[in-house]
């Protein structure tokens, strides 16, 4: 049986792929890092792919903490916006549940749900982790970053690419964006993504805490996080020193 990897970039619609696909999903800046960062703190994480969906859920889940933004705004009642760095720092009530929303990425996490039975959560903290595990488990892959603004940022064509070369190491065959991503990014230092449209934004919205996060934050988790039940948990723990860099 091929193995084959794919990447592609999310746009309000998931590409269509067959029932034997396993979705990773790629959100560096910032949902997938805080749904990662929050679970590696011991807080359960459920992304939502709305407002609506957020004040509903929080309805029935016992006192929900509400995370995130919309078109980059906070929405009214809650705690922090889709900040990986205020998830890290926040140690102090991991009893209560976070229900994250952002723009694009628990967009496409739970988009991916839908369709598909295993969906993964990655970003450049447990990128190294996710890939060996999804290796070692699955055939067929299609690693998905968010777009943002219809474009598919420098960070998330980062971490797609490392997740891919792993792949293409251990015998898959990727496809052609797959191979010009890897081409591209895979020896590509992390500080390029600090030029980026993401990055600039959160240098002008005064969120530089977030940027330093994620570029002070590179496969520093052993975790392996997928999306169950609506819940981002841990699938599985990869050692670090056991994974080649």
């Amino acid at each position: 049986m091929n193995h084959i990897v794919r990447v592609d970039c999310f746009n309000d619609d998931l590409p269509l792929y067959g029932d034997d696909y396993a979705v990773i999903a790629v959100d560096v800046m910032r949902s997938t890092t805080t749904a990662v960062t929050a679970v590696a703190t011991g807080r359960r994480c459920f992304p939502v792919a709305s407002i609506e969906g957020a004040l509903r859920l929080a309805s029935v889940l016992p006192n929900a903490l509400l995370v995130g933004e919309q078109g980059g705004g906070m929405p009214y009642g809650f705690a922090f916006t889709n900040s990986p760095y205020e998830m890290h720092r926040r140690d102090y009530d991991l009893s209560r549940p976070a229900v994250l929303l952002s723009s694009s990425g628990t967009k496409l996490l739970c988009a991916a749900a839908e369709r598909h039975a295993t969906v993964y959560a990655a970003c450049l903290r447990n990128a190294r982790a996710t890939a060996a595990w999804v290796a070692a488990h699955h055939t067929h892959v299609a690693i998905v970053g968010a777009g943002t603004r219809g474009e598919f940022r420098e960070e998330d064509q980062l971490a797609c690419a490392w997740i891919a070369a792993t792949l293409v190491t251990h015998g898959f065959e990727a496809g052609a964006l797959a191979a010009a991503i890897i081409e591209r990014w895979q020896s590509a230092p992390v500080h390029l993504i600090a030029d980026g449209k993401s990055a600039a934004y959160l240098r002008r919205s005064g969120q530089t805490f977030d940027l330093h996060f994620v570029l002070s934050h590179i496969n520093d988790l052993d975790l392996v996080c997928a999306l169950q039940n609506d819940e981002i948990v841990v699938a599985d723990r990869v050692p670090i020193q056991e994974v080649a860099a």
